[in-house]
């Protein structure tokens, strides 16, 4: 193989050996050149067989850095993907919670500049009470206490407009009558 890749090294080595054996006939050599080297076939064969193996090992090595670099790539990429994205959903979250917030400050705000009385409040109450109440999901329906203090303040809202000239048909002017007053007593025969 070093015979093959060091030409030039072996023409000025054969170049001195001969300008010595021709030196003591007066005869000097400028210039030797190998035109070409024939090995046997037997280590032209092993050359190749090792030059082949040689080309295929760094193929393989080149293909390993090229997949171990393309899998690096792929890793950091996709780290900086999940990094993005839990980014993005962090600041979403954010965004979320702010505009809910606000919400809740406009809705607060309203409701202390009107500054409602709870005859009001008791009517608002009422009507959600059947959203509440909404889905498949609702098998038990749980009515607070403060039902009774609504139920209260709507009746005496109702009392007055009755008073009002609207009729209850209770004859008694518009008064609340007690619900224990209301009830029919049974009959006893």
């Amino acid at each position: 193989e070093r015979t093959l890749t060091s030409r030039e090294e072996i023409n000025a080595a054969l170049r001195g050996v001969l300008d010595e054996a021709t030196g003591k006939w007066g005869i000097r050599v400028n210039r030797v050149e190998l035109k070409a080297i024939e090995p046997p076939t037997s280590i032209q064969d092993s050359m190749e067989k090792q030059m082949r193996a040689d080309r295929d090992k760094r193929a393989a090595i080149l293909q390993a850095e090229g997949v171990r670099q393309s899998e690096i790539l792929r890793a950091e990429g996709e780290k900086q993907s999940q990094i993005l994205r839990a980014e993005g959903e962090a600041k979403a979250a954010a965004l979320r919670a702010e505009g809910e917030a606000q919400a809740v400050r406009t809705v607060f705000e309203a409701i202390h500049a009107g500054d409602p009385d709870q005859k009001l409040l008791s009517y608002q109450y009422l009507q959600m009470l059947p959203k509440i109440a909404e889905g498949d999901a609702n098998k038990l329906w749980i009515v607070p206490s403060e039902i009774g203090d609504a139920l209260k303040g709507l009746s005496g809202a109702m009392g007055n407009l009755g008073g009002l000239g609207g009729g209850s048909g209770s004859g008694n002017g518009g008064a609340s009558v007690p619900a224990q007053e209301r009830r029919e007593k049974p009959s006893i025969d």
